[in-house]
Protein backbone atom coordinates (compact mmCIF):
# COMPACT_ATOMS: atom_id res chain seq x y z
CA UNK A 1 0.00 0.00 0.00
CA UNK A 2 1.47 2.94 -1.13
CA UNK A 3 1.21 6.81 1.02
CA UNK A 4 -1.58 8.27 -2.10
CA UNK A 5 -3.67 4.50 -1.21
CA UNK A 6 -3.59 5.60 2.61
CA UNK A 7 -5.11 8.90 3.27
CA UNK A 8 -5.91 9.60 7.57
CA UNK A 9 -9.31 9.35 8.13
CA UNK A 10 -10.25 12.81 10.08
CA UNK A 11 -13.60 10.82 11.60
CA UNK A 12 -12.11 8.03 12.56
CA UNK A 13 -9.28 10.00 14.64
CA UNK A 14 -11.72 11.94 15.71
CA UNK A 15 -13.62 9.43 17.42
CA UNK A 16 -10.25 7.93 18.60
CA UNK A 17 -8.88 11.40 19.97
CA UNK A 18 -12.42 12.21 22.04
CA UNK A 19 -11.72 8.61 23.72
CA UNK A 20 -7.96 9.88 24.74
CA UNK A 21 -9.48 12.95 25.66
CA UNK A 22 -8.10 14.79 22.67
CA UNK A 23 -9.73 17.07 20.20
CA UNK A 24 -8.14 15.41 16.10
CA UNK A 25 -8.09 17.70 13.55
CA UNK A 26 -6.81 16.43 10.17
CA UNK A 27 -5.51 18.99 7.01
CA UNK A 28 -4.51 18.11 3.91
CA UNK A 29 -1.43 20.52 3.96
CA UNK A 30 0.74 23.03 6.10
CA UNK A 31 4.06 24.45 6.73
CA UNK A 32 4.52 22.70 10.26
CA UNK A 33 1.66 21.52 12.57
CA UNK A 34 4.37 22.65 15.39
CA UNK A 35 4.15 25.83 14.36
CA UNK A 36 0.12 25.96 13.78
CA UNK A 37 -0.05 24.61 16.89
CA UNK A 38 2.46 26.87 19.09
CA UNK A 39 0.04 29.61 17.12
CA UNK A 40 -2.87 28.24 18.80
CA UNK A 41 -1.73 27.81 22.32
CA UNK A 42 -0.43 31.52 22.30
CA UNK A 43 -4.15 31.88 21.13
CA UNK A 44 -5.01 30.19 24.50
CA UNK A 45 -6.30 27.19 22.95
CA UNK A 46 -7.03 24.87 25.26
CA UNK A 47 -5.07 21.50 25.88
CA UNK A 48 -5.76 18.57 23.67
CA UNK A 49 -5.62 19.96 20.33
CA UNK A 50 -3.74 17.72 17.91
CA UNK A 51 -3.16 18.65 14.39
CA UNK A 52 -2.39 15.55 11.92
CA UNK A 53 -1.59 17.04 8.31
CA UNK A 54 -1.30 15.06 5.28
CA UNK A 55 1.47 16.94 3.94
CA UNK A 56 4.12 19.18 5.95
CA UNK A 57 7.16 21.48 3.97
CA UNK A 58 8.34 23.25 6.15
CA UNK A 59 8.66 21.40 9.66
CA UNK A 60 11.63 21.47 12.62
CA UNK A 61 13.77 18.96 13.91
CA UNK A 62 16.04 18.64 16.73
CA UNK A 63 19.00 21.62 16.46
CA UNK A 64 16.76 23.46 13.42
CA UNK A 65 17.13 20.53 11.24
CA UNK A 66 14.45 20.40 8.89
CA UNK A 67 11.92 17.96 8.59
CA UNK A 68 9.47 17.68 5.40
CA UNK A 69 6.81 14.92 4.83
CA UNK A 70 5.68 14.44 1.12
CA UNK A 71 1.92 13.89 0.87
CA UNK A 72 0.77 10.56 2.57
CA UNK A 73 3.47 8.84 2.95
CA UNK A 74 4.39 9.65 6.81
CA UNK A 75 2.66 10.85 10.23
CA UNK A 76 3.54 14.58 10.72
CA UNK A 77 1.70 15.44 14.37
CA UNK A 78 1.80 17.96 17.13
CA UNK A 79 -0.40 17.89 20.11
CA UNK A 80 -1.16 20.55 22.71
CA UNK A 81 -0.20 19.83 26.50
CA UNK A 82 -0.53 22.50 29.56
CA UNK A 83 1.25 20.36 32.40
CA UNK A 84 0.06 21.33 35.55
CA UNK A 85 3.70 21.80 36.27
CA UNK A 86 3.26 23.66 39.68
CA UNK A 87 2.99 19.86 41.11
CA UNK A 88 6.30 18.29 39.69
CA UNK A 89 9.10 17.97 42.37
CA UNK A 90 12.87 19.72 41.28
CA UNK A 91 14.61 23.20 41.54
CA UNK A 92 12.14 25.70 39.97
CA UNK A 93 8.20 23.76 38.75
CA UNK A 94 9.79 23.52 34.94
CA UNK A 95 12.64 21.07 35.65
CA UNK A 96 10.70 18.31 34.41
CA UNK A 97 10.06 19.87 31.45
CA UNK A 98 13.28 18.16 29.49
CA UNK A 99 12.13 14.95 30.70
CA UNK A 100 8.74 15.37 28.18
CA UNK A 101 10.30 14.76 24.51
CA UNK A 102 11.76 11.71 26.19
CA UNK A 103 8.14 10.37 27.42
CA UNK A 104 6.97 11.16 24.25
CA UNK A 105 10.03 9.11 22.64
CA UNK A 106 9.34 6.10 25.11
CA UNK A 107 5.68 5.97 24.79
CA UNK A 108 6.35 5.52 20.64
CA UNK A 109 8.55 2.88 21.17
CA UNK A 110 6.08 1.45 23.32
CA UNK A 111 3.56 1.31 20.94
CA UNK A 112 5.78 0.55 17.89
CA UNK A 113 7.02 -2.76 19.84
CA UNK A 114 3.78 -4.00 21.91
CA UNK A 115 1.40 -3.29 18.96
CA UNK A 116 3.61 -3.76 15.81
CA UNK A 117 6.00 -5.79 16.57
CA UNK A 118 8.76 -3.28 15.10
CA UNK A 119 11.88 -3.54 17.27
CA UNK A 120 12.40 -0.09 18.28
CA UNK A 121 15.00 1.56 20.63
CA UNK A 122 15.71 4.91 21.69
CA UNK A 123 19.17 7.12 20.85
CA UNK A 124 19.75 9.30 23.01
CA UNK A 125 17.72 12.32 24.11
CA UNK A 126 14.37 10.69 21.54
CA UNK A 127 15.70 9.83 18.03
CA UNK A 128 13.25 6.64 17.29
CA UNK A 129 15.68 3.80 15.52
CA UNK A 130 15.39 0.48 14.19
CA UNK A 131 18.77 -1.01 13.73
CA UNK A 132 20.46 2.41 14.03
CA UNK A 133 18.59 4.11 11.34
CA UNK A 134 15.86 6.60 12.35
CA UNK A 135 12.52 6.19 12.22
CA UNK A 136 10.89 8.75 14.07
CA UNK A 137 11.97 12.42 15.39
CA UNK A 138 10.09 14.13 18.40
CA UNK A 139 10.53 18.19 18.71
CA UNK A 140 8.78 19.47 21.62
CA UNK A 141 8.67 23.28 22.40
CA UNK A 142 7.63 25.65 25.52
CA UNK A 143 5.33 28.15 24.45
CA UNK A 144 3.91 31.05 26.73
CA UNK A 145 0.43 31.76 26.51
CA UNK A 146 -0.11 34.34 29.17
CA UNK A 147 -1.81 34.78 31.13
CA UNK A 148 -2.42 31.11 30.76
CA UNK A 149 -0.11 28.33 31.79
CA UNK A 150 2.61 28.12 29.22
CA UNK A 151 1.57 25.22 26.58
CA UNK A 152 3.69 22.44 25.65
CA UNK A 153 3.71 21.71 21.75
CA UNK A 154 4.63 18.24 21.36
CA UNK A 155 5.30 17.40 17.74
CA UNK A 156 6.89 13.67 15.87
CA UNK A 157 7.49 13.00 12.56
CA UNK A 158 7.31 9.41 11.44
CA UNK A 159 8.20 7.21 8.30
CA UNK A 160 5.50 5.13 7.14
CA UNK A 161 5.36 4.61 3.94
CA UNK A 162 8.23 6.13 2.05
CA UNK A 163 10.64 4.36 -0.13
CA UNK A 164 14.24 3.50 0.78
CA UNK A 165 15.28 6.07 -2.75
CA UNK A 166 13.05 8.76 -1.07
CA UNK A 167 14.80 8.66 2.30
CA UNK A 168 18.04 10.82 3.72
CA UNK A 169 20.99 9.07 4.47
CA UNK A 170 20.63 6.78 8.17
CA UNK A 171 16.47 6.45 7.64
CA UNK A 172 14.37 3.88 7.42
CA UNK A 173 10.66 4.06 7.39
CA UNK A 174 7.66 1.04 8.19
CA UNK A 175 7.27 0.15 4.95
CA UNK A 176 11.28 -0.73 4.31
CA UNK A 177 11.46 -2.71 7.52
CA UNK A 178 8.24 -4.65 6.23
CA UNK A 179 10.27 -5.18 3.04
CA UNK A 180 12.95 -6.87 5.09
CA UNK A 181 10.66 -8.78 6.92
CA UNK A 182 10.45 -6.80 10.60
CA UNK A 183 7.24 -5.41 12.07
CA UNK A 184 3.51 -6.55 12.01
CA UNK A 185 3.09 -7.43 8.48
CA UNK A 186 -0.16 -8.67 6.48
CA UNK A 187 -0.63 -11.22 4.26
CA UNK A 188 0.94 -9.78 1.36
CA UNK A 189 4.19 -8.72 3.40
CA UNK A 190 3.38 -5.19 3.47
CA UNK A 191 2.30 -3.52 6.29
CA UNK A 192 -0.44 -4.99 8.52
CA UNK A 193 -1.43 -0.86 9.40
CA UNK A 194 -2.74 1.75 8.20
CA UNK A 195 -1.90 5.18 8.70
CA UNK A 196 -5.03 5.70 10.53
CA UNK A 197 -4.57 2.84 12.57
CA UNK A 198 -1.44 3.48 13.72
CA UNK A 199 -1.91 7.12 14.65
CA UNK A 200 -4.91 6.10 16.35
CA UNK A 201 -2.52 4.26 18.35
CA UNK A 202 -0.02 6.38 19.21
CA UNK A 203 -2.19 9.12 20.30
CA UNK A 204 -3.78 6.73 22.35
CA UNK A 205 -0.88 5.84 23.98
CA UNK A 206 0.89 8.84 24.22
CA UNK A 207 -2.12 10.28 26.05
CA UNK A 208 -1.48 7.97 28.39
CA UNK A 209 1.79 8.29 29.08
CA UNK A 210 2.08 11.90 29.15
CA UNK A 211 -1.32 11.24 31.81
CA UNK A 212 1.10 9.11 33.98
CA UNK A 213 4.25 11.46 33.54
CA UNK A 214 2.23 14.43 35.47
CA UNK A 215 0.95 12.42 38.16
CA UNK A 216 4.49 10.72 38.72
CA UNK A 217 7.00 12.20 36.56
CA UNK A 218 10.01 10.13 38.66
CA UNK A 219 8.89 7.10 37.13
CA UNK A 220 9.71 8.16 33.47
CA UNK A 221 13.51 7.83 34.58
CA UNK A 222 13.51 4.29 35.00
CA UNK A 223 11.03 3.50 32.18
CA UNK A 224 13.44 5.40 29.71
CA UNK A 225 16.57 3.79 30.16
CA UNK A 226 14.62 0.46 29.46
CA UNK A 227 14.26 1.41 25.92
CA UNK A 228 17.64 3.78 25.28
CA UNK A 229 19.67 2.29 22.80
CA UNK A 230 23.12 5.21 23.57
CA UNK A 231 23.68 3.47 27.69
CA UNK A 232 26.84 1.42 27.84
CA UNK A 233 27.92 2.14 24.32
CA UNK A 234 30.86 3.66 23.22
CA UNK A 235 30.06 7.49 21.49
CA UNK A 236 31.24 10.48 20.34
CA UNK A 237 29.14 13.60 21.89
CA UNK A 238 29.66 16.64 19.67
CA UNK A 239 28.99 19.85 21.11
CA UNK A 240 27.43 23.17 19.21
CA UNK A 241 30.75 24.94 20.53
CA UNK A 242 32.98 22.34 18.42
CA UNK A 243 34.12 20.08 20.98
CA UNK A 244 34.25 16.50 21.05
CA UNK A 245 34.11 13.85 23.59
CA UNK A 246 34.53 10.17 23.81
CA UNK A 247 34.16 7.09 26.14
CA UNK A 248 31.03 5.39 27.72
CA UNK A 249 27.70 6.45 27.90
CA UNK A 250 26.93 5.43 31.55
CA UNK A 251 23.67 6.79 32.79
CA UNK A 252 20.55 9.28 32.20
CA UNK A 253 20.56 11.31 34.97
CA UNK A 254 17.80 13.08 37.03
CA UNK A 255 17.38 16.22 34.60
CA UNK A 256 17.76 13.61 31.58
CA UNK A 257 20.96 14.92 30.59
CA UNK A 258 23.65 11.97 29.55
CA UNK A 259 26.52 11.15 31.72
CA UNK A 260 29.59 10.10 29.43
CA UNK A 261 33.07 9.91 31.29
CA UNK A 262 31.34 11.37 34.35
CA UNK A 263 30.27 14.42 32.95
CA UNK A 264 26.25 15.37 32.08
CA UNK A 265 25.65 16.60 28.63
CA UNK A 266 21.98 18.12 27.80
CA UNK A 267 22.83 19.49 24.32
CA UNK A 268 24.78 17.45 21.98
CA UNK A 269 24.81 15.25 18.92
CA UNK A 270 25.68 11.84 19.63
CA UNK A 271 27.43 9.30 17.92
CA UNK A 272 27.36 5.73 18.29
CA UNK A 273 30.62 4.26 18.05
CA UNK A 274 29.36 0.53 18.40
CA UNK A 275 26.24 -1.04 17.45
CA UNK A 276 24.16 -1.02 20.53
CA UNK A 277 23.89 -4.92 21.80
CA UNK A 278 20.60 -6.23 21.21
CA UNK A 279 19.13 -3.08 19.29
CA UNK A 280 17.17 -3.75 16.23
Amino acid sequence: MSGGEDPLDGVVLAAVGEAAGLRVEVVAETGSTNADVAARARGGEAAGLVVAAERQRAGRGRLDRVWEAPPGVGLTVSLLARPATAAWPGPTPTAMLGWVPMVVGTALVGTLRSRYGVPAWLKWPNDVQVEGAKLAGILVELVPSPPGPPGLVIGFGLNVHTAAAELPPGATSLAVLAGDGIGALDEAGGLAATRTRLLAALLTDLARALAAFEADPVAARPAYREVCATLGLDVRVELPGGETVVGVATDVDPAGRLVVNGRAFSAADVVHLRPASGAR
